[in-house]
């Protein structure tokens, strides 16, 4: 495959970037691999600047549930852009945008938009601490909340790709409230509470871990957190910035039947834009300035294009059989590419649910982020390399997930499950060496 433009941008990109990129798993490095420059998307497909062609399974991280430049998403933003692109005032757009979200999300009543998961997660965390009057924070080993300073304790996602111990630059008094606990262990949840629940102010969870791949919630788990919260009154916070309006129309929380108290949403909000969101009950978010006393602000919070982008996306997505249609891809590319694995005698375990999916190269299922780490990264590392050859583009680490859109065929799901048996036998022809 040839690269020669990706090779030239990188470099130069490496001379006034850090890494050459803006977000460090976009870099390639846990793959052993300089990044490729896309010039353009359609559809399922992403084309790079030496003009290569690739099956994009990565969707801008999750958000492009309806694929690439969908035309009545690009068409909202042009007609938008046209009359502005920005006020910092209020708009119709944002008022119209919250009232879907607050009929399609089951605990949202009211919402605060902002820009990116990480703003929309800092800030509910504030708001979990002002609310409730306590400091301390429980979260989950491996599931990742964001850059901001007091989540970014045993991180998944990016921090584990590039195998950072911890963050530099982040005070200990500013993670010293923060207690970590291994994800799907509600054992551990309720040991920690009865030592310290009086003081705990929330707990924030991915109801689908999706930044350690993916890994669902074993039976009992997000019911457990609920009533734990409960007892101590303490708030619980579902992260559904990747699994809102992804696992169905409602998010995670419609497809378990758990209620969170309050839910940060990012992605396939924004439709492609950047874009983030706080919500939950009136009685908790009237606590947000200007209502309340706790303050959160944001100049370009709302803005016109994202409000357009996400509102003609989340309109779509009110049709629940495009989330059947997404399963049932989902179920057949998940299938294929156990089939492959089976074939060629390489241990692969495949996670998945709905639109979102991980294959693990290990024999095991993959419960918690202790699990995820015993996986063989050299060898997804090569499965990476030779799918890209054959024209897949995956995430870069194998502590991230997949993502279908509509937009991708059957034709492409089959393309890709030949791609990848032939990347297994790769991968069997190493270790025969």
């Amino acid at each position: 495959m040839n690269k020669v433009m990706s090779e030239k941008l990188f470099e130069r990109a490496c001379k006034v970037m850090p890494g050459g990129v803006n977000s460090p798993v976009r870099s390639g490095k846990a793959v052993g691999a300089s990044p490729i420059f896309v010039s353009r998307a359609e559809g399922a497909y992403i084309w790079d600047e030496d003009g290569n062609k690739f099956i994009d399974y990565v969707c801008s991280w999750g958000p492009l549930i309806l694929g690439h430049a969908h035309p009545d998403v690009v068409n909202a933003i042009c007609k938008t852009a046209k009359k502005g692109t920005s006020y910092g005032i209020p708009t119709r757009l944002e008022v119209e945008m919250a009232e879907l979200v607050a009929h399609m999300v089951p605990s949202i009543e009211m919402v605060r938009f902002v820009n990116s998961g990480t703003e929309a997660t800092m800030s509910a965390l504030r708001l979990a601490r002002g609310f409730t009057g306590r400091s301390k924070i429980i979260k989950f080993t491996g599931c990742y909340h964001g850059h901001s300073d007091c989540l970014l304790v045993s991180s998944g996602s990016g921090v584990a790709t590039l195998g950072i111990p911890g963050c530099p630059g982040v005070p200990e008094s500013f993670v010293s409230s923060t207690i970590s606990i291994p994800y799907n262990d509600i054992d551990a949840v309720q040991s920690v509470m009865n030592q310290v629940g009086d003081d705990v102010a929330a707990i924030i969870v991915e109801p689908v871990a999706g930044n350690m791949g993916v890994v669902p919630p074993q039976e009992g788990f997000l019911e457990g957190l609920r009533e734990v919260c409960d007892r101590w009154k303490c708030l619980l916070i579902f992260d559904e910035v990747i699994t809102g309006f992804r696992l169905s129309s409602g998010g995670a929380q419609q497809l378990f039947k758990v209620l969170p108290d309050i839910t940060c949403l990012g992605k396939i909000i924004g439709g492609g834009l950047p874009v983030g969101a706080y919500g939950g009950k009136a009685d908790i978010m009237k606590h947000i300035a200007p209502v309340g006393s706790i303050y959160q602000a944001g100049t370009l919070s709302g803005n016109p294009l994202a409000m357009a982008a996400g509102l003609t996306t989340l309109k779509i997505l009110q049709d629940d059989a495009l989330y059947r249609e997404l399963e049932e891809k989902g179920a057949y590319l998940e299938q294929g590419l156990k089939n492959a694995a089976s074939k060629v005698g390489v241990p692969v375990t495949i996670q998945r649910i709905g639109s979102m999916g991980c294959g693990f190269f290990t024999d095991s299922p993959v419960k918690n982020f202790e699990d995820a780490q015993k996986c063989d990264t050299d060898a997804y590392a090569l499965f990476w390399n030779t799918m890209l050859n054959e024209g897949i583009y995956l995430a870069p680490s194998q502590f991230e997930a997949f993502f279908i859109s509509t937009a991708h065929s059957y034709n492409d799901l089959d393309k890709t499950i030949e791609a990848a048996e032939k990347s297994l036998r790769k991968i069997l022809e190493s270790r025969q060496r």
